[in-house]
C-alpha cells in the first residue's frame, strides 16, 4: 500500500526529534537520525505494530486521542499540531472559504497611508496582491516575482537581502506547508509549490515536514540603498477576505532603523532605490 501524507508527515518529524530533546537516553549506536519508531510508539502509548502501520499508510485514521499523544511524543507546536489532525482526519472538517486575490479597496488605502511603514498583503501561496511605496521600495520593486517564496529561494540576491537567510529559509518552508494542509488542492499554491522544488536547497526543508504560521518576529535586511535594517513583523489575516493576511514591518521607534526607512522612503519617492534581490548584476 501507497504512503500516505500522514505517514509521510509522522515519518519527517521523528526524525527532527532527538532523544535528548524526548527525554529519553542518548547513549549508544543509532542507525536512523531522530526517534526510532518503538520510541515514538511508547512516548505515545500505542503499540510499535500500530505506529509502524501509520506509517506506512496501512492504517490512515487514528483516533483523536492517538493524535494528540503523538503530537504530544513529537513536541509539536500548535501549526504543527493542527496539520496533524487534519492529516489525520481526527478534527471536525473545515471547509476552507472561497479564497479571493482582490484586495479590497480600503485595505489599499489603508496600507498607503502608512508612508514610513513597508506594509503588503499576500495569499496562501505567498503572491504579494498589493504593497504599499515603502514595502515595494524594501523589496526594490519586485524585481523578478513578486511571490515572497520565490524572492528567498528563486532569486540570486536573497541570501545577501536576508543575512539570517537560513532561517527565513524555513518559516517560509513551514508556512507553504500549513497553506497547503489547509487548501490541498489549490492550484496556485501547487503551482508555487511545485517550482520550488526544484530548488535544492527548498526541497531540502520540505522534506522536513516543518509547519508553522507567520508570527510575531524580528526579521534582518541588508538593503543596496540603506544598508542594515532590523525590523519587526507582524501578521494578520484579512478576515473579510478568506486566505489573504496582512504584513506589517516595523521599526523600533528611536532606531537607526526609523531613520533608514525615512532615507528609503525618500529614494523611492525620487525614484532612486536600487533594484531588490532578484536583480542581477
Amino acid at each position: 500500500m501507497a504512503r500516505s501524507d500522514l505517514g509521510d508527515y509522522l515519518t519527517g518529524r521523528r526524525a527532527q526529534i532527538t532523544p535528548a530533546e524526548a527525554g529519553l537516553p542518548t547513549g549508544g549506536l543509532r542507525r536512523v537520525p531522530g526517534l526510532r519508531r518503538e520510541e515514538v510508539a511508547a512516548l505515545a502509548g500505542v503499540s510499535a505494530d500500530y505506529y509502524m502501520r501509520l506509517e506506512q499508510g496501512r492504517e490512515r485514521h487514528p483516533s483523536a486521542q492517538v493524535v494528540a499523544a503523538l503530537a504530544a511524543a513529537l513536541r509539536l507546536g500548535d501549526d504543527a499540531r493542527g496539520h496533524l489532525f487534519r492529516l489525520a482526519g481526527a478534527s471536525p472538517a473545515r471547509e476552507p472559504q472561497p479564497a479571493t486575490d482582490r484586495v479590497h479597496p480600503s485595505l489599499i488605502q489603508l496600507i498607503d497611508a502608512w508612508p514610513e511603514t513597508p506594509a503588503l498583503v499576500y495569499n496562501r501561496a505567498f503572491d504579494v496582491l498589493a504593497s504599499n511605496a515603502l514595502a515595494d521600495a524594501l523589496f526594490g520593486g519586485w524585481a523578478g516575482t513578486r511571490n515572497l517564496a520565490e524572492v528567498v529561494f528563486g532569486t540570486p540576491g536573497a541570501r545577501s537581502f536576508y543575512p539570517d537567510w537560513a532561517e527565513v529559509a524555513r518559516t517560509t518552508v513551514a508556512g507553504l506547508r500549513l497553506s497547503l494542509g489547509e487548501v490541498p488542492d489549490d492550484p496556485r499554491v501547487r503551482q508555487v509549490l511545485g517550482g520550488l522544488l526544484r530548488e535544492r536547497a527548498f526541497a531540502e526543508l520540505w522534506s522536513r515536514h516543518d509547519v508553522r504560521g507567520k508570527s510575531l518576529e524580528r526579521k534582518r535586511f541588508h538593503h543596496a540603498d540603506v544598508g542594515p535594517l532590523t525590523l519587526t513583523t507582524q501578521g494578520f489575516a484579512v478576515r473579510a477576505a478568506p486566505g489573504q493576511e496582512l504584513v506589517v514591518y516595523h521599526a523600533e521607534p528611536g532606531s537607526p532603523d526609523v531613520h533608514a526607512l525615512r532615507l528609503l522612503g525618500t529614494l523611492a519617492a525620487t525614484g532612486r532605490h536600487a533594484p531588490g534581490p532578484g536583480a542581477r548584476s
